[in-house]
């Protein structure tokens, strides 16, 4: 698990994919850390510079299906792009999501990338306040 200011994430195992969960004092947090866990799946985020914006924006009717739409169109922004992503931005009115991604093109030699994931699924899935903290999760398919 990595921890910074109270705001952290980790990966569960998951059949042949992986799982991510992020958790954080606000719903916004919890997006963001969940979206650290899943670039983590793929690389160190240490070897990540956060250094271009990316804006991802998205709507959905409630909050599992936003948080598995916020990821796929990270995951679509990087496999386009072909870009990792180290530091995220989550902003939510309403059923809409305004969020931000910072990161670098891929470099095989710095990131050594372990796999690709192909997408956000519904597999445990779960957006939730419990004990004054909000856990954002999901499997990834990779």
């Amino acid at each position: 698990m990595a921890a910074s200011d109270e705001l952290c994430w980790e990966h569960f195992p998951h059949e042949a994919d992986m799982g991510v969960r992020g958790f954080g004092a606000s719903k916004a947090q919890a997006f963001e850390q969940a979206a650290r866990a899943m670039t983590a799946v793929v690389t160190d985020l240490c070897t990540v510079d956060s250094r271009e914006p990316v804006k991802i924006e998205c709507e959905a009717p409630d909050d599992e299906m936003l948080l598995v739409d916020w990821l796929n169109q990270l995951i679509f922004e990087m496999a386009t792009r072909k870009f990792l992503f180290g530091r995220f931005e989550v902003h939510f009115d309403g059923s809409r999501l305004h969020g931000t991604a910072w990161g670098e093109p891929v470099n095989a030699e710095k990131h050594q990338p372990a796999v690709e994931i192909k997408g956000a699924t519904y597999t445990a899935l779960r957006v939730v306040q419990e004990n004054g903290q909000w856990v954002a999760q999901c499997v990834v398919d990779v």
